[in-house]
């Protein structure tokens, strides 16, 4: 599996220390947030709102730099427009690699 970095921050922040703090700060709080809701609405079946879960979660996969697994994620959203949770096995695994990387932030 991939691993998080901070490419995509630091071209947005441009050095600037306080943006990029304020950027992990956004990310951290927004990714916890948005991974409960994921796994309530899973644990729900609500196809819908897991695919607006991921979708939104795919953003913040994006900024930490993690392309073969926003790939991963784009096949799942596709497989739950089906209603077929193909592919929740390793976005969860995205899902705790991140949550992981975010804690030691």
């Amino acid at each position: 599996m991939e691993t998080p970095n901070f490419e995509y921050i630091n071209k947005l922040s441009r050095g600037d220390d306080a943006v990029k703090k304020m950027l992990v700060d956004i990310i951290k709080s927004e990714f916890s947030q948005e991974k409960e809701e994921y796994f309530k609405s899973f644990n729900e079946k609500n196809f819908k709102k897991i695919g607006e879960n991921v979708h939104k979660l795919k953003h913040k996969i994006s900024i930490l730099g993690l392309e073969k697994s926003c790939s991963l994620a784009n096949l799942y959203e596709h497989n739950l427009r089906e209603k077929s949770i193909d592919g929740s096995k390793d976005f969860e695994k995205i899902l705790e690699i991140i949550t992981n990387f975010t804690e030691t932030l």
